[in-house]
């Protein structure tokens, strides 16, 4: 499936205004046929391959200024590539003007404060390690190798969401260019309504350059892992899962769902991870651990960061993959049902469905307090299919999207992060009572609707 662009430029820019440009451009400017272009425009999405006129990879704040202008100047579309990791497809764009973000990977610890400033290409591993090194974190993706840019700005679901709220909480401040190219500082001082937005509104407002981070005391180790059970259990295992993570402690924070192992056995899986003193991981983990007849139980302590990439060979890079996802406020004996029947006729291994609990300091939050609006306590659901040729493709689409369209009635609400190419029409319902104010935002920051390949938010 050829996932389509959001606009199509009229123009493309003639070779001399190409070489104008590589004047003012201190990174790379890469064109189809030079060396980097392709490895440039892959992104995580295997379903994805489009081709932008040109790709500029920055290596400072200035070149994104220049990027930003000339694109104005000549009417193309922009993309903005930083890990590549949204499903969608949207970091890439046809015809336009994709800005990537490799070579921008600084990152700065002020262990003193518990902060830490990152240019935009960091993925999550990188600051990950950068931060561990002096025993502090903040919330980050599930998947190391997801950017932090991208992540951070729809949101931000993560590990430590309930110890210490969603990315976008810990976003301090953020240096962003805007569609005029125009550089600001945008924090509880500078320019409020736009920092407000920045979290949880995604790229819809100008390209952030640098973030700054409040971090916390994590790890080194935690105990985490995964609770494999045949599917004979599965209904009760996830009952159990579900009564028991409604009252834990906010240092716990437990996934589950529906995976096949690498030997090709389905099975239902907890991954609980328990973030507070060791000493107290047993009594808090034993009601997950103590229940049922589990196929195997792998949790041990481990360090933080082999925690962050516990998922990671379930997601590879460049595989085919289509997303389906909402919130539901009550895991409910129904929708469990539901999701069985189709688990049990999943067309491609390959394929988890995941339930994250979104509870604790992610949301004790006033709703309107930030962008992300999703401050009661919900399950997030993610139906992630993933197969490996073309030839699978009608199957996987058509699985997916019957098994969705049998369980949205149930749900309210969505993660914006986790939409598809073919979710256009649920943008309103991610942002739920915040849509507005955002528009109004969108319109006083980029009226014309420049940075538009992304989950766009039309301007008031």
């Amino acid at each position: 499936m050829d996932t389509p662009t959001t606009a199509t430029p009229d123009t493309q820019p003639a070779i001399a205004t190409i070489e104008i440009l590589k004047l003012v451009i201190k990174g790379d400017v890469l064109l189809p046929g030079d060396a980097g272009y392709d490895e440039a425009r892959i992104v995580w999405n295997g379903m994805i391959d489009k081709r932008p006129a040109v790709i500029v990879r920055c290596i400072n704040t200035s070149d994104v200024i220049q990027a930003v202008k000339f694109a104005g100047k000549n009417n193309l579309v922009v993309s903005i590539k930083g890990g590549g990791h949204n499903v969608a497809g949207n970091a890439v764009c046809d015809g336009g003007l994709m800005i990537e973000f490799s070579k921008m990977k600084e990152i700065n610890v002020d262990v003193l404060k518990s902060t830490a400033t990152a240019q935009p290409g960091v993925l999550w591993k990188e600051f990950d390690e950068a931060t561990q090194k002096h025993g502090l974190a903040t919330t980050g993706g599930t998947i190391s190798d997801t950017g932090i840019a991208g992540l951070t700005l729809g949101g931000g679901l993560g590990w430590l969401m309930c110890k210490h709220g969603t990315a976008s909480d810990n976003l301090i401040s953020a240096e962003i260019v805007t569609a005029k190219g125009e550089f600001l500082q945008a924090d509880k001082d500078n320019n409020p309504d736009l920092f407000w937005a920045i979290r949880g509104g995604g790229g819809n407002f100008g390209i952030v350059t640098l973030f700054k981070y409040q971090l916390h005391r994590v790890g080194p180790t935690v105990m985490a892992g995964m609770i494999l059970y045949p599917m004979d259990q599965a209904k009760e295992v996830m009952q159990n899962y579900r009564d028991y993570t409604r009252t834990a402690p906010d240092e716990l924070m437990a996934y589950s769902g529906f995976i096949v192992t690498p030997d090709g056995l389905p099975v239902t899986a907890i991954l609980p991870a328990w973030m507070g003193a060791l000493e107290d991981a047993e009594k808090h983990l034993a009601p997950l651990r103590s229940f049922g007849s589990p196929l195997a139980d792998l949790v041990a302590e481990i360090s933080y960061t082999q925690l962050q990439s516990i998922l990671d060979a379930a997601a590879p890079p460049g595989i085919r993959r289509y997303w389906k996802s909402g919130h539901f406020t009550e895991l409910s004996d129904e929708l469990l049902d539901r999701c069985l029947q189709y688990v049990a006729t999943r067309p491609s291994p390959f394929t988890p469905v995941l339930f994250f609990h979104v509870r604790g300091a992610a949301v004790k939050i006033d709703s309107s307090g930030t962008a992300f609006v999703h401050r009661k306590d919900h399950w997030d659901f993610s139906l992630i299919s993933q197969w490996l040729t073309t030839d699978e493709d009608e199957k996987n689409l058509q699985w997916t999207r019957e098994f969705w369209n049998a369980i949205e009635p149930l749900s309210k609400g969505v993660y914006v992060n986790h939409l598809d190419s073919d979710d256009s029409a649920k943008i309103k319902n991610a942002y739920g009572e915040n849509f507005e104010k955002l528009k109004t935002i969108k319109k006083k920051y980029d009226p014309d609707n420049f940075f538009r390949m992304n989950n766009n938010i039309l301007p008031a």
